[in-house]
């Protein structure tokens, strides 16, 4: 999975396809009776590695195919985009930002619809919406995380609060903070004072508001009441002292014992659980009304339009969703198949499963950036305005800043 993903329009759509005209470059390949399938990763060093031994696995049991994987590292991006506009894309692919790929991209539906009912079924359906666009989906899913709350139990004991319960709200996460910073002198919370617009949407979705409607009209929802209430209330935590408004995510203040709580996704697990953190997670609180929801990050497996060898690129794909290939990914990516969510038991993981319940209450809810055609435009422009609501050197009230949004 890819560690931070942003869901924004990159704005290249020129560069992608208008290249298209000079021809498909790509001819279908097949060296000893082989079918070559080319497979590009985003992931680098013992990720690569560990990929390197599933397409090695694969090759083995389809000799009449042959995956080669390339790795691009931090330049996924910028090559997929180069080889789509070009006609040479790999034939299969990691995929993130469906939006701005789609166009160059196979729709799934008919594939998928093949392998029966309960092929479908076993995917959490939720991750459906995050490999979609336009009623289509494009990738089958691979990896994903929501947010949860991370809490020091050190903290939470030394201040003499109980951690958190099913059914908190963000008031019961603000009494908590308060009393925190009262008896140890530690931020009770922290948050980024320049939030990514994607990831901030989850909480207007838990106050019952959006960005915008169904079809991407944002005046009366990301300027509405119930919208300028949730802004104000991470604003008033931060000029009420008990909560911290940080350059990052809040997390590097987190394992250095210097706050309370944050918000964040399944990213620092591992490394939280490796360093000796003694944390606890939590679904995110509701605002006592609504259930709360959580914003995803996800990963996919796309194949390419322009692949001559779309078949065997589909036998590939399943196999990267496979249950084998699902099982042997725990530690780095969860489970994206029911069937081995149960077999291996991962609900019964304190670690894992506040992400699954929050993914099981998430699924009603559609990013912005997956509507609006201008999403880069306008995640711009939320960005600026969270950052001047937010930085304790200007702490603009919040109905002014976002207005700018609308303007």
């Amino acid at each position: 999975m890819k560690k931070k993903i942003k869901l924004a329009m990159i704005g290249m759509t020129a560069v992608l396809f208008g290249l298209t005209a000079c021809g498909n470059k790509q001819e279908e390949t097949s060296k000893g009776g082989k079918t070559t399938i080319r497979f590009a990763s985003w992931d680098t060093a013992d990720d690569v590695d560990a990929q390197q031994k599933l397409v090695d696995k694969f090759n083995e049991e389809h000799p009449d195919i042959q995956v080669v994987l390339e790795a691009y590292g931090s330049d996924f991006d910028t090559k997929i985009s180069a080889s789509m506009g070009s006609g040479d894309a790999p034939d299969v692919m990691y995929m993130w930002n469906y939006p701005a790929y789609h166009e160059g991209l196979e729709p799934l539906d008919s594939y998928i619809e093949k392998e029966g009912e309960d092929y479908k079924k076993n995917f959490y359906s939720t991750l459906w919406n995050y490999n979609s666009y336009d009623g289509q989906i494009y990738g089958l899913p691979v990896g994903f995380t929501t947010h949860c709350v991370y809490y020091n139990k050190d903290l939470f004991d030394k201040a003499g609060v109980e951690a958190p319960k099913e059914g908190w709200t963000w008031k019961d996460l603000q009494e908590t903070a308060k009393t925190i910073y009262e008896k140890t002198g530690v931020k009770g919370f922290s948050f980024s004072m320049k939030p990514d617009p994607y990831d901030y949407e989850m909480y207007l979705w838990s106050n019952g508001t959006a960005y915008c409607d169904k079809d991407g009209k944002m005046e009366g929802y990301v300027d509405s009441d119930k919208a300028l209430e949730t802004y104000k209330m991470f604003q008033d935590m931060e000029k009420d002292g008990y909560a911290v408004a940080t350059e990052k995510s809040g997390g590097d203040e987190f394992q250095a014992g210097q706050t309370g709580m944050f918000v964040y996704g399944a990213w620092a697990v591992k490394k939280y659980t490796e360093e000796g953190v003694n944390f606890g997670l939590a679904k995110l609180p509701s605002f006592g009304t609504e259930k709360s929801a959580s914003i995803l990050s996800s990963s996919g497996v796309a194949i390419a339009k322009s692949s001559k060898n779309k078949e065997a690129a589909w036998e590939f794909v399943k196999f990267w969703t496979s249950e084998e290939s699902n099982k042997s990914r725990i530690g780095t990516e969860f489970p994206v198949l029911m069937s081995v969510v149960e077999s291996e038991k991962i609900l019964e993981k304190p670690e894992y499963a506040p992400f699954y319940e929050m993914l099981d209450q998430s699924g009603e809810y559609t990013p912005a950036s997956f509507i609006m055609n201008k999403w880069s435009e306008v995640s711009e422009k939320l960005e600026l305005a969270f950052e001047e609501m937010y930085n304790p050197s200007s702490l603009m009230d919040v109905k002014e800043a976002i207005s700018s949004v609308l303007n």
